[in-house]
């Protein structure tokens, strides 16, 4: 195959056995729960932000076994401020899977691993390649990076044609020995030298043969994708307070933050929400209690993926707390039940950022 050239594995791997990261918490190891669990939490993630959440999720669940059998309620729980959320009911749904269909084993296989949920082609690769052994490419984000770079790729990578010729070409170089070394040495040198601003380039192992560094691109390699405007909606919530407590509504399972609890809306996520007026905030809040006094906080501005949003808190004191008898989907917590709460990042640090300026007795 034209993209063979044993060499570059070569390279790569005894700079990572000199050079790359050996400390991870997640390293040196072959069990396969361990390693599953880096993975999922490190898509999208910097390893900076998963490290106590890993030390934390493996407190909490020590086992497969024992993620498996609990509740799904304290897994999005111990994944509250991580972000992604699909990821958290993926993992869930992927530890009863392994147990039930596997035995609590999983497959080494990579095949086998990418039909579970949450883990994809290059994921499951990272798996096979970490907790067995196996051959198998990868192609995250860094990979990208790296491939663009030093064969200088002048296509963006997110396009169809683009990203399988990545691909082919990382089925072609992954070596038959030293897989993990090489696997990590991609990893390593995506997130510490080929980096996406001001690369190392003087230390990089691959700079003899870069045609990024060759030909003075690195800043433009690899090619981004066409920008676009980034949409911008609204969403007021009702902060409602009795009693030294806090109204919440969990979330349906689907969609933004699926799953966590958080403060009731009047319209949802919507482009062009406008500010409702004293009557209409009345008229949400009958179903909760009779409306004491009313006052509207400033907004909270929360970047997402696809869009920003500008969360416009409306707090609510309430005169007399309503039954709402068959609500199962509402909870009313205490200002000591907030931190440990599965609540949307946002969202907890708006009742946190309330509790430390106020206290919990204007507060709640």
């Amino acid at each position: 195959m034209q993209y063979q050239d044993p060499s570059f594995a070569a390279a790569l791997v005894a700079w990572q056995k000199e050079h790359g990261r050996h400390d991870l918490p997640w390293q040196n190891t072959r069990d396969a729960y361990r390693v599953w669990l880096s993975e999922i939490m490190l898509q999208q993630t910097q390893v900076s932000a998963v490290l106590g959440y890993y030390a934390r999720f493996l407190q909490r669940f020590p086992t497969l076994a024992s993620l498996a059998a609990a509740p799904v309620e304290d897994v999005m729980a111990q994944w509250a401020g991580l972000g992604y959320y699909t990821r958290a009911r993926n993992l869930h749904k992927c530890a009863q899977r392994v147990v039930a269909e596997y035995g609590g084993e999983f497959p080494s296989d990579p095949a086998l691993l990418a039909e579970l949920p949450g883990i994809g082609r290059s994921t499951a690769a990272a798996i096979a390649a970490f907790s067995a052994g196996r051959r198998a490419a990868i192609m995250d984000g860094n990979v990208k990076r790296v491939f663009a770079r030093v064969f200088g790729i002048d296509t963006y990578p997110g396009e169809r044609k683009t990203e399988q010729a990545m691909w082919a070409r990382a089925e072609a170089l992954a070596p038959a020995e030293g897989i993990e070394a090489y696997t990590q040495g991609l990893m390593d040198m995506g997130a510490t030298l080929c980096t996406r601003s001001s690369p190392s380039c003087e230390r990089c192992p691959m700079q003899a043969r870069c045609v990024a560094f060759a030909t003075g691109r690195t800043a433009e390699l690899p090619v981004r994708k066409p920008k676009k405007a980034t949409p911008e909606k609204s969403a007021h919530m009702l902060l409602l307070v009795d009693r030294g407590q806090v109204l919440l509504e969990q979330r349906p399972a689907n969609g933004i933050w699926g799953g966590l609890l958080s403060l009731p809306e009047l319209a949802g996520h919507a482009m062009h929400a406008e500010a409702p007026g004293d009557a209409a905030v009345a008229a949400a809040v009958q179903p909760f209690g009779t409306m004491e006094s009313l006052e509207r906080l400033l907004p909270v501005v929360h970047i997402f993926t696809h869009y920003k949003l500008h969360i416009h808190p409306l707090m609510v004191t309430l005169a007399s707390r309503a039954a709402m008898a068959g609500e199962e989907r509402y909870v009313w917590l205490g200002a000591a039940a907030i931190p440990a709460a599965a609540l949307p990042a946002p969202v907890k640090k708006l009742l946190l950022d309330l509790l430390g300026e106020r206290g919990q007795a204007r507060m709640f």
